[in-house]
C-alpha cells in the first residue's frame, strides 16, 4: 500500500501530470483513498509506541496503571475501526452499487419475501443516509414483487452491500395459506459495482436487442400511456436488464445500459477469477448460488448467516434494516479466507 502511494506521488511529480486531466483526477482520488487507510495506521502505530513507554514507566509508578488501561481500550477501538477500513479497501468498495432482488420459485410466497427484503435494504440505506433510487420495480401477481433493481450512491456503498449477494431463505407460517402451514421461500439478491466511465466495457450494438414497453405499477398517466420502459437483452452473456421508473424512454435506456455494463463487468471479473483458481488448482467455491442466510420466523426466531455463523434472534430489528452485523461478519470472514 505504501509502495502504491510512492508510485502515485512519483507520477504526480512529472511535469506533464495534468496534461491528461481525467487520468490525473483518477490518480488523485486513488491517492486520497490510500491515505485514508494509511493515516490511521501511522496514528495507531504512534499510539502503540507511546503506550510502550507508558508501560515502562508503570513498572516504577503504579499510579499510571489506570491511564495505561484507558489507552489500551482506546487503541483496541482504533484497531477495530482500522480493520474494517482495510477490509473495505477493495478496488470497487468505495464506489456506488446496483442491487437486484428477485423471488425464487413459489409464486406469491416468494414474491412477498422479495418485497420484505426490499424493505429491509431500503430501511438500512435510509438509516445509513445512502442515496438510492429504484430503477425497476415489477409488482407481483397478488402480493410482493417480481423484480426490483436499485441504484445506491454513497461512500462504500458496494463495499458494504456486496455481502448480500446470494440466496436468502425464509421460514414462516404463511399469511397466504388458509391452513396456516409453515412455508419456506427463497429470493435472490445480486449486488454489482457501478462501473466508472473510465473502465471500458465493450458492448457491440449487434449483440444487444432493445425493447420498449409500457411500464407497470404506480407512476400516473405518463407511465401507463407511453412506452417509456426499456428492456435490453445481451445475447453473448444472456443477461437481460430493464428500467422503467424514469419518466423518459431516453433516461430508462441510459440507466439500463449502466446496469448492463456493471453486470457484464462483474461477469467478466468472476470468470477471470475462476480461471485463476483453476490454474492454481484451487477448488471452485460452491457457495455461490446457494443460500447464504436463513430468516426463521417459526417455530423459533433466528436470522443466521451460513457463511460466517453470525446470528441473532431479533428478527424485527433485522427486517427493519439492522443488518450491519452480518456485513461486518462477512468482511472479516472474507478477509480470513484471503
Amino acid at each position: 500500500m505504501t509502495a502504491g502511494v510512492a508510485e502515485i506521488e512519483k507520477k504526480m511529480a512529472a511535469p506533464d501530470f495534468w496534461n491528461d486531466r481525467e487520468n490525473a483526477e483518477k490518480l488523485m482520488s486513488r491517492l486520497k483513498a490510500l491515505n485514508s487507510t494509511l493515516d490511521p495506521y501511522h496514528k495507531i502505530k504512534s499510539d502503540i509506541d507511546s503506550l510502550k513507554e507508558l508501560i515502562a514507566l508503570g513498572e516504577e509508578d503504579e499510579s499510571i496503571l489506570e491511564d495505561i488501561s484507558k489507552e489500551l481500550v482506546n487503541i483496541d477501538r482504533k484497531l477495530a475501526g482500522f480493520e474494517m477500513a482495510v477490509l473495505l479497501s477493495g478496488e470497487n468498495d468505495r464506489g456506488n452499487a446496483i442491487m437486484n432482488i428477485h423471488p425464487g420459485a413459489g409464486g406469491t410466497e416468494s414474491q412477498d419475501w422479495a418485497e420484505m427484503l426490499l424493505r429491509m435494504y431500503t430501511r438500512f440505506l435510509e438509516t445509513k443516509e445512502y442515496t438510492f433510487r429504484i430503477l425497476d420495480l415489477q409488482p407481483g401477481d397478488e402480493a410482493g414483487i417480481k423484480n426490483a433493481t436499485i441504484e445506491v450512491r454513497g461512500d462504500l456503498a458496494f463495499g458494504r452491500l456486496k455481502s448480500e449477494s446470494g440466496i436468502h431463505r425464509l421460514v414462516r407460517i404463511s399469511p397466504f395459506d388458509a391452513n396456516h402451514r409453515r412455508h419456506t421461500s427463497f429470493a435472490a439478491v445480486h449486488v454489482y459495482p457501478e462501473i466508472d466511465d473510465n473502465i471500458e466495457v465493450e458492448i457491440n450494438p449487434d449483440d444487444i436487442r432493445i425493447d420498449t414497453y409500457r411500464a407497470s405499477g404506480a407512476g400516473g398517466q405518463h407511465v401507463n400511456k407511453t412506452s417509456s420502459a426499456v428492456r435490453i437483452t445481451h445475447f453473448p452473456s444472456g443477461i437481460v436488464v430493464q428500467c422503467q421508473n424514469e419518466r423518459s424512454q431516453h433516461r430508462n435506456r441510459e440507466m439500463a445500459m449502466k446496469v448492463l455494463r456493471s453486470r457484464i463487468y462483474t461477469k467478466l471479473t468472476e470468470e477471470e477469477a475462476a480461471k485463476q483458481k483453476a490454474a492454481a488448482g484451487e477448488k471452485k467455491d460452491i457457495s455461490w448460488g446457494n443460500q447464504i442466510r436463513s430468516y426463521v420466523f417459526h417455530p423459533y426466531t433466528m436470522v443466521k448467516d451460513h457463511r460466517t455463523g453470525v446470528q441473532t434472534g431479533n428478527i424485527p430489528a433485522v427486517m427493519d434494516g439492522a443488518i450491519e452485523q452480518f456485513m461486518e461478519g462477512y468482511l472479516k470472514w472474507k478477509g480470513r479466507k484471503n
